[in-house]
């Protein structure tokens, strides 16, 4: 599978858990390390040489889109949503602005490290089978900084997804960064949705697959989280560039 050329950042939530720094800034636009979420997320994205991105608005959707205005690497699309359409509907509603070859979609939320090879041109690189609706980065349960959850999947060394057994915890996390066939869509959901549910049906009939980042990943969701990714990336990159 080549690279895609294009890409959906979500950035329509509410970031509730990040609040009182969220009551006056979107959450997309909490910085790390002086650069807002999303335009670290945007970076990783030109690194391996996407040139559209649609991003969905919906909570201070104007802050958003006058913090990009300034941005000529690449071709920005926003979806504005009137309404909370959560992570599946968000896509459902851009798929038009999508095309219709895989594409990646990302967490403007997202902040990680590339390992030895950046992690999306090592998601795109997996062989994407004719009949795969998709492909999840996942990360070690218990060494993402920031995160105190239990967990998402199990997976097999040939990339097939199992779910969490209930009240276990597993070894594999869900990064919020995919690679999406469109087709992933038909015969969904509609209106307002998550993601999981087409993950499910997915896992189901053997069309979802996964594989391990060799890097570090942030939970990026309350203010502790924050200062926590602060605190580790200023100390490693001090007086260097940060990857």
């Amino acid at each position: 599978m080549t690279i895609p050329k294009i890409a959906m950042v979500l950035a329509a939530g509410l970031g509730t858990r990040m609040q009182p720094i969220t009551k006056t800034i979107p959450k997309p636009l909490v910085k790390v390390r002086n650069k807002a979420l999303i335009d670290h997320a945007l970076d990783r994205l030109v690194e391996v040489g996407v040139i559209k991105v649609v991003i969905n608005l919906h909570y201070m959707a104007e802050s958003v889109r006058n913090h990009l205005k300034d941005r000529k690497d690449l071709e920005i699309v926003f979806s504005v949503e009137n309404e909370r359409l959560e992570t599946g509907g968000g896509v459902l509603k851009a798929l038009d602005l999508l095309g219709s070859l895989p594409f990646f979609v990302v967490n403007s939320d997202s902040l990680w490290l590339n390992g030895p090879t950046p992690a999306l041109g090592r998601l795109a690189s997996e062989q994407f089978f004719d009949d795969l609706d998709g492909i999840l980065l996942l990360h070690s349960t218990v060494d993402a900084y920031g995160y105190e959850g239990i967990g998402d999947f199990i997976a097999e060394p040939n990339g097939a997804l199992a779910r969490r057994p209930e009240r276990q915890v597993s070894p594999w996390l869900f990064t919020g960064i995919q690679i999406l066939h469109p087709r992933i869509f038909e015969n969904g959901p509609n209106g307002c949705f998550s993601l999981n549910l087409l993950y499910d049906k997915a896992i189901a009939n053997g069309k979802l697959s996964g594989i391990i980042h060799d890097g570090e990943w942030f939970h990026i969701g309350t203010p502790p989280a924050l200062e926590e990714a602060e605190f580790y990336l200023n100390q490693r990159y001090a007086g260097r560039k940060h990857r």
